[in-house]
């Protein structure tokens, strides 16, 4: 056992001290790859130089250039500084190379355009306590660093790092107490699509045994509709979609480049189709080299039949967006029928769904139907797919209501983040509006029991899924097995094909 206050690890680059913190040893701020700045702009990542001494790993590296969230822009002064952005945090139980404790490896989410492993939301002492495990976060690039379809670059560059920090896992876990042979990916929302990819990825075969995917998007871009994404972005800065004009623009200045294109995305919807009706430029890209095929084809064809899949939803997730939006109580018929032939899966998507929901509010038909395009169909059909590959997945949805303002938001996008780590801190306080009353602690400790069980065992306490019974777990205040319970959302997407978004037009 190691119970100094400020216990070292030697990894593959050199020694690191970092801090016991509440029960476990926690290391902050480790790099995992050279700075991807100068030379090095929108490369892959590179093996970071080893260093002489030891390294504190106390503070969080600084996170990767994005877009400010939210109405209030940040000013210069507010920027992070520094170039590290790709870093991993290690929280354990104890450094103890004899432990072989199982990983739990979280990816973020933020539209592919935000996020960072220092949102205090991720904190993973409470899921290391209470499991037993090592949880790692990480870094990895986002919008135009790690999406943008650049020239002269390698597509997927926030993936690429995933990878990385994947490999310097299976490298250097054993000396944190952990077992390079039983991780566990999980992630939610942008950063469930990213294990999405990761599950069928030539270049991450073999870096995970499980993965845990919440709330995965169904937006994969065709290269040709990155290509141009990444043309009009460029032009209307007057440069080329290219490493080599893009690289003089300095990483933290960048991103205005996507805000000002995400103001006009309306005006591309005759050639970017519905991708011109969300807030965000990037998503990974089918470019048919790091990422061969979209993940539905591939996990049919068994691309990932040996990984474990936990995958869910919730069930009101775009209520969310609503809310963000400005439109709760705002939306008429003529937005959701708008809403409905756009987004719906069949041409008289409009007309079946007001014959499947016959009792549906417009705003409630506007919201289902994003839902259902946007997470819930295409965490489905990943289980379904897997399922078809050979592969093992167990499904849960998530209905319990967010206690703020009289449970209106309902299970909405981004509720599992606090369940799941215990902490109620960010957007989680935003939705819950106060600590977790007892039901929603009850809630969250069978999250956190199954998602560190499903890492141990590959059990998380619920039957597997398959397509005669359909049993998912339902998480809410009274628990359930049940079959899956949007059968009428099922049914129609039954046929729909998730694949990438194509250029619509030339």
């Amino acid at each position: 056992m190691s119970n100094t206050e400020f216990p070292q690890v030697m990894t593959s680059a050199g020694a690191i001290r970092g801090r016991r913190e509440a029960g476990t040893a926690v290391f902050r701020g480790i790099p995992y790859a050279k700075a991807p700045v100068g030379e090095l702009r929108f490369s892959a990542p590179q093996p970071v130089e080893r260093w002489d001494g030891v390294r504190e790993a106390l503070a969080f590296g600084p996170p990767p250039p994005q877009e400010p969230f939210g109405p209030e822009a940040a000013s210069a002064a507010s920027l992070p500084s520094g170039d590290d952005w790709l870093t991993v945090n290690v929280w354990t139980p104890d450094p103890d190379s004899a432990a072989r404790r199982p990983v739990m490896v979280w990816l973020y989410g933020g539209a592919y355009k935000f996020g960072s492993a220092d949102d205090p939301a991720y904190d993973g002492g409470r899921l290391s306590r209470d499991g037993e495990i090592v949880v790692v976060t990480l870094n990895y690039r986002v919008g135009i660093e790690g999406f943008l379809r650049i020239e002269g670059a390698p597509a997927n560059r926030g993936l690429l790092d995933q990878v990385a920090a994947l490999e310097w896992v299976r490298e250097n876990i054993t000396a944190f107490g952990g077992d390079p042979d039983q991780v566990t990916v999980f992630g939610e929302s942008a950063g469930a699509g990213c294990i999405a990819a990761l599950m069928t990825m030539p270049r991450s075969r073999g870096l995970f045994r499980r993965a845990i995917t919440q709330s995965v998007p169904g937006t994969f871009f065709s290269d040709a509709l990155a290509k141009d994404i990444a043309e009009v972005l460029a032009a209307g800065i007057a440069l080329g979609p290219t490493a080599a004009d893009l690289s003089g623009i300095d990483p933290r200045k960048l991103p205005e480049a996507g805000v000002q294109l995400n103001a006009r995305m309306r005006d591309h919807l005759h050639r970017w189709g519905v991708v011109a009706l969300t807030p965000t430029l990037f998503s990974p890209v089918v470019d048919g080299d790091v990422l061969p095929t979209a993940p539905w084809e591939a996990l049919a064809a068994g691309a990932a039949r040996d990984v474990e899949l936990i995958t869910g939803h919730n069930r009101d997730e775009f209520r969310l967006f609503l809310l963000l939006g400005g439109l709760l109580g705002r939306v008429d018929e003529g937005m959701a029928a708008g809403a409905l032939g756009l987004f719906g899966p069949t041409p008289d998507a409009e007309q079946a769904y007001r014959t499947a929901f016959p009792d549906a509010s417009a705003e409630y038909l506007f919201e289902l139907v994003q839902s259902d395009w946007l997470f819930r169909m295409p965490s489905l059909h990943l289980a379904e797919a897997h399922v078809a590959g050979g592969g093992r997945a167990h499904v849960y949805e998530l209905t319990w209501s967010a206690p703020v303002n009289g449970g209106a938001l309902g299970a909405c996008h981004g509720l599992d983040i606090p369940l799941v780590f215990g902490a109620v801190v960010g957007l989680g306080a935003m939705l819950l509006g106060g600590p977790l009353p007892p039901e929603g602690e009850e809630i969250s400790a069978r999250f956190r029991s199954a998602w560190t069980s499903f890492a141990a065992t590959g059990e998380p306490g619920w039957p597997a899924y398959d397509t005669d019974r359909r049993l998912v777990q339902i998480f809410d205040a009274e628990p359930t097995v049940t079959a899956y319970p949007e059968t009428a959302s099922r049914q129609l997407w039954h046929q729909h094909t998730f694949t990438e978004l194509p250029l619509t037009a030339m």
